[in-house]
């Protein structure tokens, strides 16, 4: 059984698991045109195979406590991605990256699912810090981080290469001493 996040009656978040790879890759082909304006990754995503490598190596960073991916799920509906891309043990540190269904977006859905994941990880004393980074150039990112808490510590220029150009990009965190923040 896979891990399950319960963020409210409708909305929940699966850890990602092989019978998520359809729909996974169903909604990245849906999403593809303007999530590539945002990330690097989609353009790489060619078939359903690829959806399903990224899984599997997903699965298995998601068992070492080296990243955690997780799809949000509105009523029964992948509708999103929300993830620790890296997580740093020693430093109880995990750098976050989301996403969601350009159809879904400007419902509070990221910002439930959010508060949801780092309150999971902060309550079981897992983490601590949680860090976002966006480009500067992409307002609802930096919307989210500021909406939830997270504070802006820096902008780190020309940091992530997108589309054949170099960007600068923001860098957000949100301390979490207890389960109670």
């Amino acid at each position: 059984m896979t891990e399950t996040i319960k963020v409210s009656e409708s909305l929940e978040l699966h850890a990602v698991a092989e019978n998520h790879v359809k729909p996974l890759y169903q909604l990245i082909c849906k999403n593809k045109t303007w999530l590539q304006q945002s990330l690097n990754w989609p353009q790489f995503v060619a078939s359903e195979d690829d959806t399903r490598k990224n899984v599997q190596g997903n699965m298995m960073l998601h068992q070492r406590g080296y990243a955690k991916m997780f799809l949000i799920f509105q009523e029964e509906e992948v509708v999103g991605v929300i993830s620790f891309n890296l997580i740093e043990p020693l430093n109880k540190t995990a750098y976050i990256g989301y996403w969601l269904d350009e159809s879904h977006q400007r419902q509070g859905i990221m910002s439930r699912a959010l508060q949801a994941f780092i309150g999971h990880y902060a309550g079981r004393g897992e983490l601590r810090r949680f860090v976002i980074k966006c480009r500067v150039a992409n307002p609802a990112s930096n919307q989210v981080a500021r909406r939830n808490g997270f504070e802006l510590e820096g902008c780190l220029k020309q940091a992530e290469f997108l589309n054949g150009e170099y960007h600068d990009v923001n860098l957000y965190a949100r301390i979490i001493e207890n389960a109670s923040e």
